[in-house]
């Protein structure tokens, strides 16, 4: 049998279950989809939102990149965070690092990951460059790789908060609030970092004033 061949007899044995415990499950799952949460996380295979959330299908509107990275001209990661907003209104945006992040180490080094994924990287770097005093002064590698994975956290959460989309939701709806959080791989345990209220004022270069 296939590798892929095993994930679809893997999702018949599970859509049967979930149909034997609940045969209107899925009916309600096609009908609504009323998300309080959007998730922006980061690709890793090992941090599913549902599973280390406890919530069910339906419940958080997710978004996945490589470090869970919010950037200004990623259309992809723009279009879903007004879909959210907008759309579904979210009531909470969270950005969901996790200790260990291979995008993170990656960032740290100096190696030519080729065109597509040094531009990627980039945005990494260039948080490393803000927070470099704290940075350099960490020896411990794994310390280090840890307290950027959190700050990059908190500076994906800013500019979450210099979008105009969230700032027209702050002004016209008093939401959504922005959190930073920070998963553990070695204990399960989500870190909260970073939050802002909706409505945080942040610096005035970013603030629109005609919304």
């Amino acid at each position: 049998m296939k590798a892929y061949e095993k994930l679809l007899l893997e999702n018949k044995a599970w859509a049967a279950e979930k149909v034997n415990d609940d045969p209107a499950y899925f009916s309600r799952l096609a009908n609504l989809q009323v998300p309080e949460f959007l998730w922006i996380g980061c690709s890793d295979s090992r941090v599913p939102s549902n599973e280390i959330t406890g919530t069910q299908p339906g419940e958080i509107f997710v978004h996945r990149n490589v470090a869970n990275l919010v950037i200004n001209t990623d259309v992809n990661l723009l279009s879903v965070l007004d879909y959210a907003v907008n759309h579904l209104k979210v009531k909470h945006v969270i950005v969901c690092g996790h200790y260990g992040c291979g995008g993170i180490k990656a960032a740290i080094t100096n190696h030519d990951f080729k065109a597509v994924l040094n531009m990627w990287l980039r945005n990494i770097k260039d948080v490393y460059r803000i927070h470099r005093a704290e940075l350099d002064a960490i020896t411990d590698a794994d310390k280090k790789t840890d307290r950027l994975v959190e700050l990059n956290v908190k500076e994906q959460v800013f500019n979450l908060a210099k979008t105009s989309i969230i700032q027209r939701a702050w002004k016209q709806e008093q939401r959504p609030h922005l959190h930073g959080w920070v998963y553990g791989l070695k204990d399960g345990i989500i870190n909260p970092v970073f939050e802002m209220n909706a409505g945080t004022h942040i610096d005035t270069i970013y603030e629109y004033d005609d919304l």
